[in-house]
């Protein structure tokens, strides 16, 4: 029978849920067979849904994913024949006017105005060595009272628990610095972060000589001050087919000043001959964490899989509708939003045995994408079926009684979180924003 991966996970994942998961997969299943949406509720429209509108509600409120259960079932996808390459990164819900909803933040970049929303951080499996494949295993929010790079720890150990074998995590610029990288101490993974080219790191300290404390530091190396560079220890250069002529440059036991004792291997790639029709791009400076080092000509192309993530982003928020929702219920955005991994890895396991059906404007291609896998996932849906039951009709609800009126709901104050001088100081200038812009093309 075909799909008997897909059709396995649903069912497992069927048996896993609790309340309402009948109505629960009913709309993921519209979720994965709608192409456009008006609003939320316009799902209850979709063939695949069996049940009233008000069941689109119901079905957030009343169920509640196992988050163990899930990640397990996730992890047991992953093949552990070489190294798991994860990426992590952090994006917003915006939400200015939902003032019934609770512990909102405000966030705003260099030059934008602060806007009110919801963080969530996101951990996914990078599954290929190219496409815009990403595979979400968790996906949560970043409460108020966390910060992007301790809920992304936490997700970094939860998951590498359950992996066999230890995984390369990536993570961007935001991610660079001595906080996050003293809270991954204790978790069985290696790293790959990218440093903000206005950072400095330091060395190795020199031996005691018997007088005052032991140093903690020793040679100061600023990134974007060549004069207070060493010679590399060791420099590769090779042919990339995008970006031309690179040349990849190594230093070993560098640390930032508030982490002494995490040692990193400190990269830095420049592009030294563009492509023909390419810019000349910023250099990009890496950070790597780990017991085993890959080798310099393929480490650093590793980073540049982080973008993936960048395009299931998009790809949530467009296509699955992540973001479309108004909901005034904390409980039933987080239920919503923990059902983007689980859509995203039913349309990665029918990929194989998915035929392609281009729209008329549309070129065939042979690599699906997982925009045309959810393009062609209601013939995938009517060929296997669904293991929820069909629903069973019992009368019609009374509803409100006469003469009540609902009290209006509670409004909740914007979280405002006070930006440290060091955050500030972190963030790299333009030329870094530029590199990673034209890295992601």
């Amino acid at each position: 029978m075909i799909f008997n991966e897909l059709q396995q996970f649903r069912q497992t994942l069927y048996d896993s849920m609790g309340n309402a998961r009948d109505a629960l997969f009913d709309l993921m299943d519209a979720v994965l067979v709608s192409a456009c949406i008006v609003s939320f509720v316009s799902l209850s429209q979709s063939p695949v849904f069996r049940r009233q509108w008000s069941s689109t509600y119901a079905a957030l409120g009343d169920s509640h994913l196992p988050r163990s259960k899930v990640l397990k079932l996730l992890v047991q996808q992953i093949p552990t024949q070489q190294q798991p390459l994860l990426a992590g990164d952090a994006s917003r819900w915006s939400r200015p006017a939902a003032k019934s909803l609770k512990d909102r933040t405000l966030s705003g970049g260099a030059g934008h105005a602060p806007t009110a929303g919801q963080n969530y951080s996101t951990l996914a499996w990078i599954a290929e060595d190219s496409g815009s494949w990403a595979l979400p295993l968790r996906h949560e929010r970043i409460t108020s009272f966390e910060t992007p790079a301790s809920k992304a720890a936490f997700q970094l150990k939860q998951v590498s628990r359950q992996l066999a074998v230890r995984p390369l995590a990536i993570y961007d610029r935001g991610y660079g610095n001595a906080s996050f990288v003293n809270q991954t101490a204790e978790v069985e993974a290696d790293l790959l972060l990218r440093i903000a080219s206005n950072r400095c790191v330091y060395g190795a300290p020199p031996g005691y000589k018997g007088r005052g404390a032991p140093a903690k530091h020793g040679h100061k190396m600023k990134l974007n001050d060549p004069q207070t560079w060493r010679v590399p220890i060791e420099t590769v250069e090779v042919d990339e087919p995008k970006l031309g002529r690179v040349r990849v440059s190594r230093w070993s036991e560098y640390h930032f000043r508030q982490s002494p004792k995490r040692a990193m291997e400190v990269l830095r790639v420049e592009v030294l001959e563009p492509q023909r029709g390419k810019r000349r791009l910023a250099p990009l400076w890496l950070a790597w964490l780990g017991e085993q080092m890959p080798p310099l000509e393929t480490l650093w192309l590793h980073y540049l899989r982080r973008f993936a993530l960048e395009h299931w982003y998009r790809f949530a928020k467009q296509r699955l509708y992540w973001t479309h929702p108004q909901f005034s219920s904390l409980a039933a955005t987080e239920q919503w939003s923990n059902l983007m991994p689980l859509l995203s890895w039913q349309l990665w396991l029918a990929r194989k045995e998915c035929h392609d059906r281009p729209l008329p404007w549309q070129s065939p291609q042979d690599a699906l994408t997982p925009g045309r896998v959810a393009q062609a996932f209601a013939g995938i849906l009517a060929a296997i079926g669904t293991p929820a039951p069909a629903p069973k009709p019992r009368g019609k609800s009374p509803g409100r009684g006469k003469g009540h009126t609902p009290a209006p709901r509670p409004r909740y104050p914007t979280v405002k979180k006070r930006a440290s001088k060091r955050k500030k100081s972190e963030q790299s200038p333009n030329a870094s924003v530029a590199t990673e812009a034209s890295l992601r093309e």
